[in-house]
């Protein structure tokens, strides 16, 4: 996963001078909920969600209708990532990049922080069977459900968990078309394919980036258990390479034009150069570029997507 948000401050303490660090404490309570939710990560997960949705709801797609799928779909994810923190605080301890979370660093107790993942959750599944429709309520818990009880401890036990976790990192697809059509027909599975394989590469980059750390937390991560990176490179370029056509269906399930079809061959030619290199130099500024490249290509592609399916 990319790496934590940074903690809100809004100047108010939460009435310790000290944290468990030795440090003096730099967080609120209120900030520290907020981190909770992983706003930064989520922000993707909203674009996706909006995407879908308008890409079902076409020219009857209403603003509030998208507001409602958008807070639903938000309290979901945040409380979801609430709960994985909860489950996580402990490895947590251990990565220098996430060892300052809520739940890491004892900020927020296990009884708080649960409460705050179920509560969210609970809500966001209410805000989208009540205003939205119950369709995409359910395929929203089904993506809480999957990835705090099946990602979440797969992590400790086999690199294959990163498969496991591009299906809930997937399903926003799903629910912003289940709340635009209320069906789960080809067009959205076809979104949520392109969503679950973008994320393989992307997953990849980050794990060879924080390889040194997630070992430190005992996470058989694909770089961890084979160091030299030849399979983490050679998967990287085979799961962008399978991207790239799926990337086309789009044109095929009658959602886009051949305007779009260019653009989205531009695009995962783009990846597919990024991943190569990845593959042949396996070092951190590669890495990284194929990281950020691929923080680049979902919004790009979303982007070409939507305007080229309006225009038809």
């Amino acid at each position: 996963m990319s790496a934590s948000p940074s903690h809100a401050d809004d100047g108010q303490s939460d009435g310790r001078a000290v944290g468990p660090s030795g440090r003096a404490a730099a967080h609120t309570r209120t900030g520290d909920f907020v981190s909770l939710t992983k706003p930064r990560l989520n922000f993707l997960v909203l674009l996706t969600t909006a995407a879908a949705y308008s890409l079902g709801a076409g020219p009857d797609a209403r603003s509030m209708d998208l507001v409602h799928t958008l807070v639903g779909t938000f309290l979901v994810a945040g409380g979801a990532a609430a709960l994985n923190q909860v489950w996580e605080r402990s490895t947590d301890r251990l990565m220098r990049r996430t060892r300052q979370r809520p739940m890491a660093d004892m900020r927020l107790t296990v009884a708080q922080g649960t409460a705050f993942g179920i509560v969210l959750t609970a809500l966001g599944a209410v805000e989208l069977a009540w205003f939205i429709n119950p369709l995409a309520a359910l395929v929203a818990l089904f993506t809480t459900a999957s990835y705090v009880l099946l990602y979440t401890p797969l992590k400790l036990r086999t690199s294959l968990s990163t498969i496991a976790g591009a299906l809930p990192g997937a399903l926003p697809a799903v629910i912003g078309w289940a709340a635009a059509t209320n069906t789960l027909s080809i067009e959205g599975w076809v979104l949520f394919g392109i969503v679950f394989m973008w994320q393989m590469p992307h997953f990849l980059a980050i794990a060879w980036m924080y390889r040194d750390e997630y070992a430190r937390a005992g996470m058989p991560l694909l770089p961890v258990i084979e160091p030299d990176g030849r399979s983490t490179g050679r998967q990287a370029v085979l799961y962008t390479a399978a991207l790239l056509p799926l990337s086309l269906m789009p044109t095929g399930v009658g959602l886009a034009s051949v305007w779009y079809l260019a653009g989205a061959l531009i695009l995962g030619a783009i990846l597919l150069v990024m991943s190569l290199e990845f593959s042949f130099k396996r070092d951190l500024p590669a890495a990284r570029r194929l990281f950020f490249g691929s923080i680049l290509y979902l919004p790009i592609l979303w982007a070409l997507l939507v305007f080229d399916h309006r225009a038809q």
